[in-house]
């Protein structure tokens, strides 16, 4: 069972690296720093929308509304971290 548990450890610690990335990404389009016409560029956002918007879907939309600021990327990235470590003490139970 630790193995498995270990993997969705891992596996969540990189999905909040994506999110990370997925939110400076926003950022750099939304500021024009890079341009989406780019057919790379494009290819990087689409992909990075497409891995981070199941999640991020659902918690927008039981958001009140912000006036523009978007504050689900913070609010999933505490989850996916209480959850890693919920699991973490799941695998390594504290001893005293």
């Amino acid at each position: 069972m630790k193995p498995i548990v270990y993997v969705l450890i891992q596996i969540i610690s990189l999905y909040r690296y994506i999110l990370i990335i997925a939110a400076i990404f926003s950022w750099l389009v939304a500021f024009n720093v890079v341009n989406t016409r780019n057919q790379f560029i494009s290819a990087v956002a689409e992909f990075l929308y497409r891995i981070t918007e199941p999640l991020l879907g659902p918690i927008r939309r039981r958001l009140p509304n912000f006036g523009g600021l978007d504050i689900s990327p913070i609010i999933l990235f505490f989850l996916l971290l209480l959850i890693e470590i919920y699991l973490s003490d799941y695998v390594y139970p504290y001893v005293p």
